[in-house]
């Protein structure tokens, strides 16, 4: 299912989409037509879309796009939500009049919990990495290469060694006081900033490839799985049972969801 501005998108819209690929997104994790940090999500929506666009997005007919495309289904779907602009010109965006739809399409969401994570540091910086845009590329090439070499995927860290997030969500650490989210550039990712309003000993601070054998956990965020355990960062094992992973998990879940 894929609907642009609450009608099916056409092959041509489709492909102003694929050869351009300027815009921004966001996922939700939709359960019987609520959604955990909904308000997170359509904030992001806005702020991206003015960052993107200079254009200042509706909240309410995102949510009646969304409410549309589900059609009243219960049960677990993964929504994205695109917006991008089908008449953008490549060569001169900044002269095109800014006409931005939103493109809604639907899936089945994974079934949780997912395994641990083992993840190799690679050295990439995201472009513009506190919008969630679509422009992947970068990151799933660091995915793949990571892949390649055995690991189930990648994190970035800089070329000092410092560590900031993964091609699709966040990174945070337990150092044994405190649950600690690298102080980088990143994706506010809406799982993370949910965990740190919940959780009360949560700090933002630099953490370096070489602080690992002092943390005494690890974990990745985004909405798609919650919260799941690293239990490898390159050749250090970190533990995936402790008693911290299980508060967040059960603070994360006992966040209430908001209807669209």
């Amino acid at each position: 299912m894929a609907e642009l501005n609450g009608t099916p998108i056409t092959p041509k819209e489709l492909q102003s989409l694929a050869l351009i690929n300027y815009g921004h997104f966001t996922s939700m994790r939709v359960e019987n037509g609520c959604v955990r940090g909904l308000s997170h999500h359509l904030e992001r929506l806005v702020r991206d879309c003015r960052k993107l666009f200079a254009v200042e997005l509706d909240r309410g007919l995102i949510r009646q796009y969304v409410h549309q495309a589900l059609d009243d289904r219960d049960g677990l779907f993964a929504a994205r939500v695109t917006v991008f602009d089908p008449g953008l010109d490549m060569a001169s965006p900044s002269r095109s009049p800014s006409y931005p739809g939103v493109l809604v399409t639907l899936r089945e969401a994974s079934t949780l919990p997912l395994p641990p994570l083992r993840v190799q540091s690679r050295t990439y910086t995201r472009d513009l990495p506190e919008a969630k845009h679509i422009g992947l590329f970068g990151a799933l090439w660091h995915r793949r290469a990571a892949q390649l070499t055995g690991f189930d995927d990648a994190v970035f860290s800089d070329a000092d060694g410092y560590l900031s997030e993964g091609p699709t969500w966040n990174l945070g650490f337990f150092d044994g006081a405190d649950v600690v989210w690298p102080n980088a550039e990143v994706l506010p990712g809406v799982t993370m900033r949910l965990l740190q309003q919940v959780h009360d000993h949560t700090i933002l601070a630099p953490v370096n490839l070489a602080d690992l054998r002092g943390m005494e956990a690890a974990f990745a965020t985004n909405v798609t799985f919650g919260m799941r355990p690293i239990s490898q960062i390159d050749d250090v094992e970190l533990p995936t049972e402790h008693a911290i992973l299980d508060d967040l998990c059960k603070e994360y879940e006992a966040i209430p969801a908001e209807p669209l």
